[in-house]
């Protein structure tokens, strides 16, 4: 078997690509300016086309412009010949991708494009082409060459157009002032929509699952009220439920290391006072940052008249997927 250098090959590969996108900074101009604010002022949803592999770039690039603020989907236009032009209205703004800039496909519809007097944006890789010089705006993608040692295959050109992609999202984000939040609403299954989304309120164990014992109460009942619950700690509350301290599994080590009677010592002797609470509005990642700061496992929730309405730990937290 001939010995391949895939090492070699594959830095090449990336060399080209990279170049390609380094190129695509100095070209950036007054046309990029132009086809944002066309972008922005959509009062429709931008619509993606793309043929082949371009059409998969454009897939992904409408999913990024819908997942940050700017509404957007995607439409073959091989099927868009076949009633799919239907989705396509004069208030929305059409990008269309592709590197040759004279896709049949894309052609066949551009009439029906121009007559509905919707905005064209192209990105093509040969400005004086047919799709570039009708849009109302072309970007040039253009790269010096494929990866591909044939120069043939879609692999410079596609990434350049990806990236193209991401720019134009990027800067329509910026301009909307779209936010950590915003972006969470659209992901709210993912990680971050959790960390983002999720509050006290919603994770932490309230009623008859939240430990806690009177402040009278003796060091055994900590015991047996942290044994029912099963949270590594207790809160102790005055006769009005306002909390006063917390015992944890922290404490109970420090008390047995004294030598302390369970049965006799008072909780209020060993509980650790003036605990770490949180009001059950804030984000749940927001109680992860105060048990972080802290080096804590546990907190109390109190509301607004200092008393105890909830509890909830790590394991809340890593149940949640907010850790």
């Amino acid at each position: 078997m001939k010995n391949h250098n895939f090492i070699a090959l594959g830095r090449a590969v990336l060399e080209t690509e990279a170049k390609a996108i380094h190129d695509l900074i100095e070209r950036l101009d007054q046309a990029f300016h132009q086809a944002c604010e066309l972008m922005l002022a959509c009062e429709g949803r931008i619509v993606v086309i793309g043929m082949g592999k371009s059409g998969h770039i454009g897939g992904k690039i409408a999913a990024t412009l819908a997942s940050t603020g700017s509404p957007a989907f995607f439409v073959h236009p091989g099927e868009a010949s076949h009633g799919d032009m239907g989705m396509i209205t004069s208030k929305d703004v059409v990008l269309a991708l592709s590197n040759s800039g004279e896709t049949a496909e894309i052609l066949t519809i551009l009439p029906l494009i121009k007559r509905l007097h919707t905005p064209l944006i192209s990105l093509t890789g040969n400005p004086a082409s047919e799709l570039s010089t009708t849009a109302d705006v072309n970007l040039d993608i253009s790269v010096a060459s494929e990866a591909c040692p044939l120069d043939l295959a879609p692999t410079s050109s596609t990434t350049a157009t990806l990236a193209m992609g991401d720019a134009l999202a990027i800067a329509l984000l910026e301009a909307r002032g779209f936010t950590a939040e915003d972006f969470a609403r659209s992901h709210p299954g993912g990680s971050l929509g959790r960390k983002l989304l999720l509050h006290v309120e919603q994770i932490m164990h309230t009623g008859d699952s939240i430990p806690y014992i009177g402040e009278n109460a003796l060091l055994g009942d900590a015991l047996l009220e942290m044994t029912r619950k099963s949270m590594g700690m207790t809160a102790v509350v005055d006769e009005k439920m306002r909390i006063v301290g917390i015992f944890t599994d922290g404490d109970l080590r420090r008390t047995l290391d004294l030598g302390l009677d369970i049965h006799n010592t008072p909780i209020r002797d060993v509980m650790t006072a003036n605990s770490k609470v949180v009001r059950q509005e804030i984000l749940a990642a927001e109680a992860l940052q105060v048990m972080d700061s802290y080096k804590i496992n546990a907190l109390l929730v109190e509301d607004e008249n200092h008393q105890l309405i909830g509890a909830l730990n790590m394991h809340d937290l890593l149940r949640a997927g907010v850790v």
